[in-house]
């Protein structure tokens, strides 16, 4: 994410300190944390949030956050002079709520998947472990009235398409359930969400029109083990019930790729018509590669609507 500028001269992306109001543990994997502030009246686009990214900054080692000049446009160049050990740590999260109310003001509610095993943790999860209210953090997102093809950091544009395929690991679960919040009540399609548990079910205020599909694993089950399946079974491949590889990838690079851009560098042809079918798949990398190779290679599915996101990756401890 950076801090990019319209047309209008005013920044695309706002740098914003947000006070801890609420922490509360929705199920065994997630942690709601609700922040407020001043900072935040200009803070995201209600009804149009869908899967906006967003940067989250936590504490160094010192609990104390780093001075940061809020009212500049170079929020990231001031951020990287900070020395290394005093500026903390950044990571990316989605919006599970946006509310903006008169008297509280608006209010911005993250939920946290808690992934506390050792080597398999990091600063986010183990800040909101531990979380509580009155602490602060640094909140990086889109500016308020700049609309939602102009913020950036969204990538849930179906277009015309009249059906959705949603699916995503417990990271991508905050995003899917907001981009079906903010989607018209017309919507059809379905949703496939693997979690790690059967308590980690949430409640989504899907339109009557989606089908969501809650994928927990067993005890010591890897990802992708039922999202693939499911998603391929949907699909109708034939070969979805065979034994499920997730595709190894090399390096910490994640797979990003839109009908707008390719991280692969792959030139994406404009559609000819309208796609009757929008695929959104997001969560671990290498899950998310192995649908894009049954869904583009095996099933001859247009590049040109689907969206394929990785997340964060298994065994890398990702950054930004």
């Amino acid at each position: 994410m950076s801090a990019e500028t319209t047309t209008t001269e005013r920044p695309t992306y706002i740098l914003t300190r947000a006070e801890v109001r609420a922490v509360v543990r929705v199920s065994p994997s997630f942690v709601r944390v609700t922040f407020g502030g001043d900072d935040l009246f200009e803070f995201g686009t209600p009804g149009e949030v869908f899967d906006s990214r967003i940067k989250l900054v936590f504490p160094p080692a010192s609990g104390i956050l780093p001075e940061l000049d809020r009212a500049s446009d170079n929020w990231w160049q001031a951020f990287l002079a900070v020395p290394e050990e005093e500026r903390g740590s950044m990571r990316t999260y989605s919006v599970r709520d946006l509310r903006v109310d008169d008297e509280t003001g608006t209010e911005v509610d993250v939920d946290f998947v808690l992934h506390l095993e050792p080597g398999l943790t990091g600063p986010a999860s183990l800040w909101a472990d531990q979380a509580a209210v009155g602490q602060e953090l640094y909140l990086v997102g889109p500016r308020r009235g700049l609309g939602v093809d102009t913020h950036g950091g969204a990538e849930f544009h179906p277009g015309r398409a009249p059906s959705v395929v949603l699916a995503g690991d417990e990271t991508a679960a905050p995003a899917i359930a907001r981009i079906l919040e903010d989607a018209p009540r017309g919507l059809r399609g379905v949703a496939f969400i693997e979690v790690p548990t059967p308590a980690d079910v949430l409640r989504i205020d899907a339109p009557t029109g989606v089908e969501v599909h809650w994928l927990p694993r067993d005890a010591g089950e890897p990802h992708g083990l039922h999202l693939i399946p499911a998603v391929l079974g949907y699909l109708g491949d034939a070969d979805a019930s065979d034994e499920i590889r997730v595709k190894d990838i090399d390096g910490e690079d994640l797979l990003w790729e839109t009908p707008a851009y390719s991280g692969l560098g792959e030139e994406i042809a404009a559609a000819d018509a309208p796609a009757e079918r929008y695929f959104w798949i997001a969560g671990e990398s290498g899950v998310v590669t192995t649908l894009r190779r049954h869904l583009v290679k095996d099933l001859g599915i247009d590049r040109g609507q689907v969206a394929f996101m990785g997340y964060w990756r298994r065994g890398v401890a990702m950054r930004g």
